[in-house]
């Protein structure tokens, strides 16, 4: 049985198409990286300098030098190209990554993201996360559908400090699917044994279904 974040993550995988650039956020996101299928030429990108990440590494045949955003020790496919930091967010700020898929502490009704930082806590750093969000042409945030305390992750209004307004395109949790579109906030697919009144109980934000 796929634990809660496997199944967000196979369903995130679903996301990326043949032929796009994509970069994978710090944390579950990276995990993407591997269920990618051999058969679809992607290219992922990392803000550090690397178009063309593979799978991680197995066991004993790490290279130390070769990281991705999060530090994480990473492989790099047949083609790869290595850059330097400003032509990397050059290649986000021009609108050259058709697809970011990022981790989030909150998201809103509207799209609001917020995933950089909870107030009082130690931060590491932004990463570049405010710039994919609005260099990507399109955004998908993953994350669980509820905190630790079983409290709702998808609000009316974000309660931390965000990282971009009405930026993110599609929400992927274990429970369920969301876009987010002129109409407003829709629920596009129930995850597992949910149903659609249970998205309702364990969501703060308003939705509309699609028919």
């Amino acid at each position: 049985m796929m634990s809660s974040r496997q199944e967000i993550v196979k369903r995130a995988a679903l996301e990326i198409k043949d032929g796009m650039n994509v970069n994978l956020g710090i944390g579950m996101p990276t995990l993407i990286a591997n269920e990618i299928p051999d058969d679809q030429n992607v290219f992922l990108q990392s803000e550090n300098g690397l178009l063309g990440i593979g799978p991680y590494p197995v066991d004993g045949e790490e290279e130390a030098d070769l990281i991705n955003a999060g530090k994480e020790t990473v492989t790099a496919l047949s083609g790869a190209s290595f850059f330097d930091n400003a032509e990397s967010f050059a290649m986000i700020r021009g609108g050259h990554i058709d697809l970011a898929i990022l981790g989030g502490m909150e998201v809103s009704e509207q799209g609001d993201l917020a995933n950089w930082m909870i107030p009082g806590k130690m931060v590491k750093g932004m990463g570049g996360a405010m710039d994919l969000v609005q260099g990507a042409n399109k955004v998908v945030v993953i994350m669980d559908h509820v905190n630790k305390q079983g409290e709702t992750k998808i609000k009316k209004s974000c309660s931390l400090p965000l990282t971009g307004l009405q930026v993110v395109n599609r929400l992927i949790t274990e429970r369920a699917v969301f876009d987010f579109t002129d109409e407003g906030m829709v629920l596009v697919e129930t995850q597992g044994d949910y149903t659609v009144e249970d998205i309702r109980e364990c969501t703060e934000a308003e939705f509309k279904v699609k028919e």
